[in-house]
């Protein structure tokens, strides 16, 4: 039976993976109702913790992700989606995922360097705010 383990906040990390590859396209939260609507659509939804609102992922973008799996862990505190990702690109900043820098290092401290890092969609034509 599915039971999630929620954390004071009342959310579970969510993984969103590519169904196809399996590339790792972005992290994210649910609440109850994101994991809920989720399930019943076959899209995905989740809870932005930085505007405190739920929201379906593509909603602006048109980059709906519709799931073909979902899993949980074995502590059901953790969601994993498998998603056919339309429009090509998870990520708000126009990239296919949300995993584009990579960090290296050699005794003198972190560096990030970009890898997969060219862009599917231009944010600020996508994102524009009517005015």
């Amino acid at each position: 039976m599915l039971r999630p383990r929620y954390d004071a906040a009342g959310l579970v990390t969510c993984v969103t993976t590519d169904a196809a590859t399996g590339e790792v396209l972005m992290v994210a939260h649910m609440n109850e109702e994101a994991l809920r609507r989720t399930i019943d659509s076959g899209e995905a939804w989740y809870f932005s913790r930085s505007r405190g609102r739920l929201w379906r992922k593509g909603e602006t973008s048109g980059h709906v992700q519709r799931v073909v799996e979902m899993r949980v862990d074995c502590d059901q505190d953790a969601v994993w989606i498998r998603v056919d990702q339309a429009g090509g690109a998870a990520c708000h900043t126009g990239r296919r995922s949300c995993f584009y820098r990579a960090v290296s290092g050699n005794g003198d401290g972190a560096r990030l360097g970009f890898v997969d890092s060219d862009k599917v969609f231009d944010p600020d034509q996508v994102y524009r705010k009517p005015g």
